[in-house]
């Protein structure tokens, strides 16, 4: 597993278009896939958030943070841009933060872009076990070209 700092100096080109396809309208904004407690994926809006050399997410009361709690298992995956449809998908092991530091940090990074937090809010770091960047023409193009990073 790699933080994001670590996949960032592996995969410089590759983590700043993720990066750019997270941060496309503002904050953060994808979709985060956990695993149920029978095993059955569950898949989440979400607003991940890139400071401080990791991938975090703020997560409130829900299904997803107690997934998380149960399975670290993720996947996240970020919204096509407007006029392609190129993607980024990052899966890893997460696990919850409680320092009182990092959490501050993290909800600055998250306000500074527009997000609100919230007291109920839990924090968990994403380590990055395979990143996967597909690139396309504009629309409509197929097949796009993949670039795959794996932590080693």
């Amino acid at each position: 597993m790699a933080t994001w700092a670590q996949f960032a100096r592996s995969a410089p080109e590759m983590a700043e278009a993720g990066r750019k396809l997270i941060y496309q309208l503002g904050d953060g904004f994808g979709f985060l896939a956990t695993v149920r407690k029978d095993g059955g994926p569950r898949l989440h809006p979400f607003c991940p958030i890139i400071t401080g050399g990791g991938l975090y997410g703020l997560i409130g009361p829900s299904p997803k943070r107690y997934d998380l709690l149960r399975d670290g298992r993720y996947a996240i995956h970020s919204m096509p841009p407007k006029d392609v449809d190129d993607e980024f998908y990052v899966t890893g092991a997460s696990r919850r933060i409680e320092d009182e530091g990092t959490i501050r940090a993290a909800r600055a990074a998250y306000e500074a872009t527009g997000g609100s937090t919230s007291d109920d809010d839990w924090l968990f770091e994403f380590d990055i076990e395979r990143a996967l960047l597909a690139t396309y023409e504009p629309r409509p193009s197929w097949p796009p070209e993949y670039r795959k990073w794996a932590a080693r």
